[in-house]
């Protein structure tokens, strides 16, 4: 079946428009359904300014449909699946405000930790960039918790070791369903399946992950404690947990500068 989009049939009048260069000023005529055209005044691929490529992030096709796109617009695809996938997580949760709420504080913290994570490696010969996949890290904080209400139906018990047997089945789903592409299923699972127990050896990705949970659960334990009158987590003690606990230097000045 072809995109109705894309299948000139529902066209109609403004199928084809015309626009300026952004680099020269020269116009240019579109089609609908051109991803992308050269100009004839300064030889630069300029992308269909009126194209709208928000279907990329479930659509099945859309490799077939956005292939000829430059290199930046193709890595939006994933900034697009990250906001899907906090849409499937709420429809999962459903009246459940609570962990709907922690996820999304979980991915507001690890967006902040994940961009500051970005770095530069440099050697004789090259520079590589090394950075942070935001996909993967906002799409496993959206689901980090995801196995929770298999737990306690399974289990009676909403611990840790239970979330990380049931949430990777659940999130692989989830993640297919939005036709992520296997390789950020697969870290997005894995980081789900052990997101409370850090190994040897870690991913930048997870430990971005870890920190931004971390930091919202010391919140999360501080306004209960607050709320019921109870004696909250000394300075001491959260200096410690910083100190010890956190696995990102953008995750520690974080904590710090929100639970001190």
């Amino acid at each position: 079946m072809k995109c109705p989009g894309q299948d000139t049939q529902y066209w109609n009048n403004e199928a084809i428009f015309e626009t300026k260069c952004p680099e020269c000023g020269a116009h240019m005529e579109f089609f609908k359904d051109d991803t992308s055209r050269k100009c004839k005044g300064c030889g630069k691929r300029i992308v269909n300014p009126k194209m709208d490529f928000g279907c990329a992030a479930y659509c099945q096709f859309a490799d077939q449909c956005i292939a000829t796109l430059p290199d930046e617009f193709v890595r939006q695809r994933e900034d697009l699946l990250k906001d899907r996938v906090a849409v499937e997580m709420k429809r999962y949760f459903k009246s459940d405000f609570r962990r709907i709420g922690h996820a999304m504080r979980v991915a507001r913290y690890a967006e902040q930790i994940g961009k500051d994570e970005q770095v530069k490696k440099f050697d004789q010969n090259r520079a590589e960039t090394t950075d942070a996949n935001l996909a993967v890290i906002l799409s496993a904080a959206y689901l980090h918790d995801i196995g929770i209400k298999e737990s306690e139906r399974k289990y009676n018990s909403n611990a840790p070791k239970y979330q990380e047997i049931e949430g990777p089945p659940i999130a692989r789903s989830i993640l297919e369903k939005l036709g992520a592409k296997t390789e950020l299923i697969d870290e997005v699972c894995d980081i789900v399946g052990h997101h409370h127990h850090p190994r040897e050896s870690e991913t930048l990705n997870f430990k971005v992950l870890y920190d931004a949970d971390l930091i919202t659960n010391l919140e999360e334990d501080q306004k209960e404690k607050l709320e019921n009158n109870q004696e909250p987590i000394s300075k001491d003690r959260i200096e410690k947990i910083i100190a010890k606990s956190f696995l990102t230097e953008s995750g520690r000045k974080k904590a710090a500068s929100l639970l001190l």
